[in-house]
């Protein structure tokens, strides 16, 4: 997986109708052509590209370090192809705030427009609430979903384009997902996650190395709710006699962490929890234990299940189990391109220059008007290697997209 961080701001407020209408148009003329010239199934992978998803808002205009890039991007293509879906075999459901809700809804009025396969269209309805529960559940790095866009193709490909907003430090986060590149849901599905800054502690259970957390997790649920509640309440008795407290300032947030001291336990930090009462958490274990999913996936997938249950099952794991799940967060360095000094990896030139070159075929061959052509292709060559300033651990790295 190529992960990256770019500078990458929370903004708001709208965008222009003048504007807005533009990247409509131009966005239609480049879909048709990047659909005739590669066909749906790869505009869908593009798109999955964190990379392209962003080289492409910046053709169209809009600000390439701004959150809106995502919305109104999305939004911009999806108003693009009204009409002509069917024409180019590519549909995008979803979108921003309560329109992110209606996307099963609109991929179910799709499959009945296209007399898809029942189990066709429960499949892509499933991956696009799983998607969304494992970024909000899974991914736990303090960015609340707020942008959900599901895009497929009538081949069959499909790809998720999510976004997190963090009021606390302004910043968002954009999650890709692209159908080829996922074996599991669960273990590192993404194809890219771009975001402002690294965080120094995310609870990361999409990782290879929180493995054991996953079985653990599901071994606890198959093993009975009183084997569970016992555990549980491990941890509050032992969650009241604390040595001492731990609050780290990073980004504009606190995070706090728990240092357990006792003979029963190692002595490493974890995710501080409150573990009074809960009558919720404790119903869901419930339903969870009587449920009994075969898999972690499974487990997941359970409705009520969110962000707290999972923490809950994780930290029985680690702290009396000792099966520490990965706090490094899975969004790191620069685009896919690489750096110019060779950081994580030296720059792909192929790749990059076939980006753009893509692209200025696309807009060449559009049918807007010269004027409008010029002006996209000059934004397309002014990309320059080394113009975007990204920060990774503080440190200052120069990434590929402007």
């Amino acid at each position: 997986m190529q992960r990256g961080i770019a500078t990458f701001t929370l903004d708001s407020g709208k965008c222009p109708k003048w504007l807005f209408s533009r990247m409509v148009k131009l966005g239609s003329e480049m879909a048709r052509v990047l659909v005739a010239e590669f066909g749906p199934d790869e505009f869908i992978r593009r798109m999955a590209d964190p990379v392209w998803f962003q080289s492409l808002g910046t053709v169209l205009a809009f600000d390439w370090n701004a959150s809106g890039l995502t919305t109104i991007l999305t939004a911009a293509l999806k108003e693009a192809i009204r009409g002509g879906e069917k024409d180019l075999g590519i549909f995008i459901c979803g979108g921003k705030g309560k329109t992110s809700r209606k996307t099963p809804e609109q991929i179910n009025v799709w499959g009945d427009k296209l007399s898809l396969p029942p189990g066709c269209v429960e499949h892509l309805v499933y991956n696009s609430r799983m998607s969304a529960k494992v970024d909000s559940s899974l991914v736990q790095d303090g960015y609340q979903i707020y942008h959900h866009s599901f895009l497929f193709s009538r081949g069959g490909s499909w790809a998720v384009i999510q976004q997190g907003m963090n009021p606390a430090n302004v910043s968002a986060r954009r999650y890709h997902w692209f159908s080829e590149n996922v074996d599991d849901l669960v273990c590192e599905p993404h194809t890219g996650i771009v975001t402002a800054a690294k965080r120094r502690q995310t609870l990361n259970l999409t990782a290879r190395d929180s493995e054991d957390t996953r079985s653990l997790s599901v071994e606890f649920v198959s093993s009975g709710y009183r084997s569970l509640a016992k555990d549980i309440e491990i941890l509050r008795k032992h969650s009241s006699h604390l040595s001492r407290m731990v609050s780290l300032k990073s980004e504009g947030e606190q995070l706090t962490f728990l240092q357990l001291e006792d003979t029963e336990f190692k002595a490493h930090p974890v995710v501080c929890e409150d573990f009074s009462k809960s009558r919720y958490l404790e119903k869901i274990l419930s339903k969870l234990c009587d449920y009994q999913p075969e898999s972690y996936e499974r487990l997941l997938a359970v409705r009520g299940v969110g962000p707290k249950t999972i923490r809950a099952l994780a930290l029985v794991a680690e702290v009396i189990y000792g099966a520490k799940p990965s706090y490094e967060d899975p969004a790191r360095y620069s685009f896919a391109h690489g750096g110019k000094d060779a950081t994580p990896y030296p720059v792909d030139r192929e790749t990059y220059d076939r980006t753009i070159a893509t692209l200025a075929q696309a807009v060449a061959r559009s049918n807007i008007s010269p004027y409008e052509k010029d002006r996209a292709i000059k934004r397309i060559t002014s990309v320059e290697l080394d113009t975007q300033v990204v920060r990774c651990d503080a440190v200052d790295k120069i990434a590929a997209v402007k």
